[in-house]
C-alpha cells in the first residue's frame, strides 16, 4: 500500500484583493501557486464557511494558478453575515466575475460539501468554462437531504449532539427546526442570535468527521465564525438554495464531456453517499471514489489522499 498523500507545504498568496460584486457586497479573493500555470478555483463549504490557509495546500503550487475566495457575507468578505442579495445564483455570477478578472478562459473547479453544490450549479450553467470538476462530499440540496440532517436521520446517530442542537428551540417549534432557527438567527435579540448560531454551527462541526476532531470542530463554536456560518447556511437551506427540487441531478447531462472526480466518504453523515452514487450514474465522465473508513470532512486521511492525487493527476492535463 502506498503512503497516504497529505497537504502541500504552507504557502502565502502572490496576490490578494477585494472585488466589488454589486448589491453592497465586496468579496475577498486570493491567488496562490504559479501565475500562468493551470487555472483553478476553490469553492468552500457552508454556505458561510469561508476559506482557510489549508485549502491552498490541496494543489501543487508549481503547477496551479489557484483562486480562492470568501463567498458573500463570510470570511473577509463584507458585509459580515449579510443575507441580502446572497443566493446561489449571485455566487455563480461572482465565480464568473473572478474568472474574467483573472483572464482565464476555463479552469478546474474544485468544491466540497456546499462547495460541491455550488460547483455543480456553476458547471451546469457554464460548462464551457470548466476544464475539470473535482467534487467532494456531494450535496445536491434536495428536501430529503435537508430533512436527513436538520429534522430526522443524523439525529439517530448523534443523540447527545442532537440534544444540544435542539436545546435553543422550544418543543412546540421543533416540527420545523430550520424555520425555528431562522426566526432566531434573523431576530433582534442578539444574545438569542449568538446562542442559536453556536448551536447550529457546532452541530455541523461535530458531525462532519468519522471520529471526534477538536481541531476541526472548535472553530465552529467561535462567535464571529458561527454567526456568519449559521445565518448564511440557514438562509440558503430555508430557500432550498434557490434550486428546483432535484435540479442538480436532473441537469447533470450538461456535464457531459467534462472530466472529473467524485470523492465521498462511506460514512458521511451530513451528505449520504446515495447522492454521490446518483451523481456518478448521471455523470459517467467522472472517476468515482467511495472512501472506506471516512466521514465528511476533507481532512479525513483517505479523502485527503484521494483529493491530492486527483489534483496532481489533472495538473498536467491541457484544457
Amino acid at each position: 500500500m502506498s503512503e497516504l498523500r497529505s497537504l502541500y507545504p504552507e504557502i502565502e498568496p502572490f496576490e490578494t484583493g477585494m472585488l466589488e460584486v454589486g448589491d453592497g457586497h465586496v468579496v475577498y479573493w486570493e491567488r496562490v501557486g504559479t501565475k500562468g500555470a493551470k487555472p483553478a478555483v476553490f469553492l468552500h463549504g457552508g454556505p458561510g464557511g469561508g476559506i482557510s490557509p489549508k485549502y491552498r495546500r490541496l494543489f501543487d503550487p508549481a503547477r496551479y494558478d489557484l483562486i480562492l475566495f470568501d463567498q458573500r457575507g463570510c470570511g473577509r468578505s463584507t458585509p459580515h453575515a449579510g443575507l441580502e442579495a446572497n443566493t446561489t445564483w449571485h455566487l455563480v455570477a461572482d465565480i464568473e466575475r473572478l474568472r474574467e478578472m483573472a483572464g482565464f478562459d476555463e479552469w478546474l473547479v474544485f468544491g466540497g460539501s456546499w462547495g460541491s453544490t455550488l460547483a455543480l450549479a456553476y458547471a451546469e450553467k457554464h460548462p464551457e468554462r470548466v476544464s475539470e470538476l473535482v467534487l467532494r462530499g456531494i450535496y445536491t440540496l434536495t428536501r430529503a437531504e435537508l430533512d436527513w440532517y436538520y429534522q430526522f436521520g443524523v439525529s439517530e446517530m448523534f443523540p447527545d449532539k442532537w440534544e444540544r442542537f435542539i436545546a435553543p428551540i422550544p418543543e412546540a417549534e421543533r416540527g420545523d427546526l430550520m424555520a425555528a432557527y431562522r426566526k432566531r438567527l434573523t431576530g433582534d435579540d442578539k444574545a438569542a442570535q449568538v446562542e442559536a448560531a453556536r448551536a447550529w454551527s457546532l452541530w455541523e462541526g461535530e458531525t462532519i468527521t468519522l471520529l471526534p476532531e477538536p481541531e476541526t470542530s472548535d472553530q465552529f463554536g467561535e462567535d464571529d465564525f458561527a454567526l456568519a456560518f449559521a445565518r448564511i447556511e440557514n438562509h440558503f437551506f430555508v430557500h432550498a438554495g434557490w434550486l428546483e427540487e432535484g435540479q442538480l441531478l436532473r441537469d447533470a447531462h450538461r456535464l457531459a464531456g467534462i472530466p472529473g472526480a467524485i470523492v465521498h466518504g462511506r460514512y458521511d453523515m451530513p451528505c449520504p453517499a446515495k447522492y454521490a452514487w446518483r451523481l456518478h450514474k448521471a455523470w459517467p465522465d467522472a472517476e468515482f471514489h467511495l472512501i472506506e473508513g471516512a466521514g465528511h470532512a476533507y481532512s479525513e486521511p483517505g479523502i485527503l489522499d484521494r483529493l491530492i492525487r486527483t489534483t496532481d493527476g489533472f495538473a498536467g492535463r491541457a484544457g
